[in-house]
């Protein structure tokens, strides 16, 4: 079985060096320009890529001494992020006409990315850091009802203790007909969410929740959760729409992670 499943890689790792020969051939197949030939080279030879920051990548970076081999040397983003902007590639309707954004804990590239969009009113938002547009508390956000076309919320609701309370703001502002992207880390050995008000110490925590910051572990009813708070619960598998080259290629081979949706229903009042 071993060595199956090593000789099914080592035909994707062939798969992918031969696609990138190919353009690699294109590109310097007419050029006398020795600057852009060893450009050329180097993107050849790089195995990895990253849709967020459009990097080519060597080598994938360690996040953890458990979450290995998944961070961008460049723009620091992870599997689920760069499953997050592929799935947004697949389907730019998602953010097509004028759109009020409203991103929690925006990551530094997706920032760049979105407030440069003409049809976009983007608002970044964090308890804490003071380089976001508004420090607010998620579970009292200050807009009125059915403010926003979209919300960004990834891997946040893991640090609020009481996240049901969270959710409910977070469909309270979006607007009927709209969407939020609603990611956290899931044990999906776990059929309930475990969490524990007595386990405050960051060694516990780290024990019990994966992280010293996290309050609790998410399990299988994570959608529970969400449609309590009046969400439809929308569960996109990007990693089974590209081949074993492209997850490779992505850095998502190994990282097969679901990225759960929360849309609100266009009849909600």
């Amino acid at each position: 079985m071993h060595q199956g499943n090593q000789m099914s890689g080592n035909s994707v790792l062939f798969q992918l060096f031969n696609l990138q020969l190919e353009a690699f051939i294109d590109q310097i197949k007419y050029s006398t320009d020795h600057t852009k030939i060893h450009l050329s080279i180097q993107k050849a030879f790089s195995t990895y890529f990253c849709p967020c920051c459009e990097s080519q990548v060597h080598e994938w970076l360690d996040w953890s001494s458990s979450y290995r081999k998944v961070e961008c040397p460049y723009c620091k983003l992870h599997p689920r992020q760069r499953l997050f902007w592929l799935h947004l590639n697949q389907h730019p309707e998602l953010l097509q006409g004028r759109l009020k954004i409203l991103h929690f804990a925006p990551e530094f590239v997706f920032r760049e990315r979105f407030s440069i969009m003409p049809n976009l009113e983007y608002i970044t938002a964090d308890l804490n850091d003071p380089a976001v547009d508004i420090r607010i508390d998620i579970t009292n956000i200050p807009y009125p009802d059915n403010t926003f076309n979209v919300i960004l919320c990834s891997h946040v609701l893991e640090h609020v203790p009481d996240d049901r309370q969270a959710m409910s703001e977070l469909w309270r502002v979006l607007k009927p007909g709209g969407w939020a992207f609603l990611q956290v880390p899931i044990d999906s050995s776990l059929t309930e969410t475990f969490e524990d008000p007595t386990i405050t110490l960051p060694s516990d925590r780290l024990c019990h929740y994966g992280q010293e910051d996290h309050v609790r572990m998410y399990g299988l009813d994570y959608p529970d959760r969400l449609e309590a708070a009046g969400f439809i619960v929308n569960i996109e598998d990007v990693h089974q729409r590209l081949s074993e080259a492209e997850q490779l290629k992505y850095g998502v081979l190994a990282h097969p992670e679901k990225l759960y949706f929360g849309l609100k229903s266009i009849n909600s009042v």
